[in-house]
């Protein structure tokens, strides 16, 4: 499969690490693509970095000469983990600012699979789990997407 892994600078940069830890690049062409604040969330959340098997192509957000730009060159699938609200918002109403968000777009045009990855709540000190009620509008992004075909972040566990 030819695998899109669009890593945002929202926070839960480990689950893109999850996930591409339990991708096999002998069995799946992996492409990854770190929007613009990724790096610097990434410092602060992985030590080391992310690590990328041998084989995993990666490409800049700047970019709109990737050939995933394009809806005559698509992946198959498209993963953007983690997925905000900010993120899912952009991808509901069809922005395409950069090259990660045109991607989505060719993705939903192609109606080819994009899925979007919500993080879990966060912990506060002293691991007491904390939960931010939904909030009006982005139940509205996630329903609004939905109907239109778009991406839509998977349901806290």
């Amino acid at each position: 499969m030819r695998l899109l892994i669009a890593v945002t600078g929202a926070s839960g940069s480990l689950y893109a690490q999850r996930l591409l830890d339990s991708l096999d690049p002998a069995q799946h062409e992996i492409h990854v693509l770190l929007s613009q604040y990724a790096p610097q969330v990434i410092a602060a959340e992985l030590e080391g970095g992310l690590r990328l098997p041998d084989g995993v192509a990666t490409h800049s957000h700047r970019s709109m000469n990737l050939p995933f730009a394009s809806g005559s060159n698509p992946p198959e699938a498209m993963v953007v983990i983690p997925c905000s609200m900010g993120t899912l918002g952009r991808i509901a109403h069809g922005v395409s600012s950069d090259a990660l968000l045109r991607c989505a777009d060719v993705m939903l045009k192609e109606r080819r699979k994009l899925r979007g990855v919500g993080h879990s709540p966060s912990l506060h000190p002293g691991g007491c789990p904390r939960r931010v009620p939904p909030v009006a509008v982005h139940a509205g992004r996630r329903a609004g997407g939905h109907r239109r075909g778009r991406a839509t972040p998977a349901p806290r566990v």
